[in-house]
């Protein structure tokens, strides 16, 4: 059974569904105005993870995601531009061609790192009335108030609000979270909808410029306008999973203000706890920093193509730490992670078939401490491990890619693929040659360990050694 660390309870709890052998899970999904970074397909990686674990433990699982594409402005404070108006000026673009390019590249992206796409990826735009109706349910029991902009929530009027993130709501100052609007009665009440006009009013082509008309707006009972960034995500978990979700998943940042927004305007509106289970992927650094276009530091996975990568060594990477410690992203921890899955490659391209059942008594430990760490909190370093250790051990060469093949099913890295017509018999380079005579004089006098690690060695600078009654033999990955 998977024990997960909610952050609601700041504690490692089994995951026991609603339904059983049904799991119901929202992962929060990009805004849609520029091209992802590797820091933001952290948050993906882990996503897919979950489900396949969930899903390798047999139970059934209805994953949802949003596509933001309508309401995230460029402050917290429920000020400023929308994101995807602001992109779509800079590019001289039409707001909704913005938002579905770059849908499209999202879309991608998870492709190239084999990231499952979700059973619904829902847009926030084609879900304006179900928003409009969490609106209404939430004015009927008192929690709207409106100002001159916009509606907003009063987060006085719900019990325990900040829960989550451990904020302390009496000592909160204008300022400490957010910058704080105007006409907020206080700094943590956030917007329900936003105006498009000044208290609401419809567009007048008399009064008005209509060169600043927004692209993105809708009537409403309460002016033409367009939706807040947190009451969407409520809305179509709501609409698909129900008023109460299994899972809920997304990055550290979300705690504060997004997700945290979420549960007030949900519970608020259904008197129902919103979700039982909440889980938070940290930060992926760059050298040791914090990615942002300012330090020019943001690596997206196009580059890391450019510069000669697979997107799947990064998939790798990301599975070396767990999903909750920070990381940090360079250049030579992705050419290791790179070298470890060619090494798994070439070695699985060679051996025979491994779809034989695990039924050796070392094989059967192996899938066990493989089960025990990737339902212990998704402890990805761990299982990773395991399948290190039954790539090194003595089992049967066909029950080890059996194995292997079976970790994969979480891992994700398209090992099944590799292609024994890919490999051809090299004259290897002088120093790798030499490498392989002192592994073989290693063997003869069985010091297996500084055998292994030659073989690593090798096998990391795109070579595979494969031990034959007329001797070692060197063979190559064909380009």
């Amino acid at each position: 059974m998977l024990s997960i660390f909610n952050t609601w309870s700041r504690k490692k709890e089994f995951f026991r569904p609603l339904k059983p052998k049904i799991a119901t899970f929202y992962s929060c999904g990009p805004t849609v105005y520029d091209y992802p970074h590797i820091g933001n397909m952290r948050a993906y990686v882990f996503a897919d993870i979950l489900k396949r674990v969930l899903c390798y433990d047999g139970l059934k699982v209805k994953h949802v995601m949003n596509l933001t594409d309508v309401g995230h402005l460029v402050s917290d404070a429920d000020e400023g531009e929308d994101k995807v108006a602001a992109a779509a000026r800079q590019r001289g673009q039409s707001a909704w061609e913005i938002a579905e390019f770059f849908a499209d590249i999202f879309r991608r992206d998870l492709e190239m790192i084999n990231v499952a796409n979700p059973d619904i990826i829902c847009k926030a735009t084609d879900h304006i009335a179900e928003q409009i109706k969490l609106i209404k349910r939430l004015q009927k029991k008192n929690f709207v108030y409106r100002t001159s902009d916009g509606l907003y929530f009063d987060s006085g009027k719900f019990k325990n609000y900040g829960f989550l993130a451990r904020l302390k709501i009496k000592g909160l100052k204008a300022g400490a979270r957010v910058k704080m609007q105007a006409e907020k009665k206080r700094p943590t009440d956030f917007a329900l909808w936003k105006f498009s006009y000044p208290g609401g009013r419809d567009f007048d082509p008399d009064q008005d410029n209509p060169d600043k008309r927004r692209q993105m707006e809708w009537p409403s009972p309460w002016g033409l306008g367009f939706p807040g960034w947190h009451l969407e995500c409520s809305a179509m978990a709501m609409k698909y999973l129900g008023e109460t979700v299994d899972l809920h998943i997304g990055g550290i940042d979300h705690i504060p203000v997004h997700h945290t927004n979420e549960i007030a305007q949900s519970e608020g509106a259904t008197g129902k706890k919103f979700v039982r289970y909440w889980a938070h992927n940290a930060f992926l650094l760059v050298e040791g920093r914090k990615m942002s276009k300012s330090l020019g530091n943001i690596v997206t996975l196009d580059e890391i193509a450019d510069r000669g990568f697979e997107p799947l060594a990064f998939r790798y990477l990301l599975l070396i730490a767990h999903y909750r410690s920070k990381m940090n992203f360079t250049w030579v921890s992705l050419t290791a992670a790179q070298q470890a899955l060619r090494t798994l490659r070439l070695a699985l391209a060679e051996w025979p078939v491994g779809n034989l059942p695990i039924s050796s008594a070392g094989g059967s430990i192996f899938l066990k401490k493989f089960q025990a760490a990737i339902d212990d909190d998704l402890n990805t370093p761990k299982a990773l491990a395991v399948l290190w250790e039954v790539f090194r051990s003595n089992l049967p060469i066909a029950e080890k890619k059996a194995l292997i093949l079976e970790f994969d099913k979480v891992f994700g890295l398209k090992l099944a693929e590799s292609q024994t017509e890919k490999i051809e018999l090299i004259e290897a380079p002088s120093i790798i040659q030499a490498m392989a005579e002192k592994r073989e004089n290693f063997r003869r006098n069985k010091k297996w360990a500084a055998a292994d690690q030659l073989r690593e060695k090798i096998n990391a600078a795109g070579y595979l050694i494969e031990d034959t009654s007329d001797g070692p033999q060197l063979k190559k990955l064909r380009k």
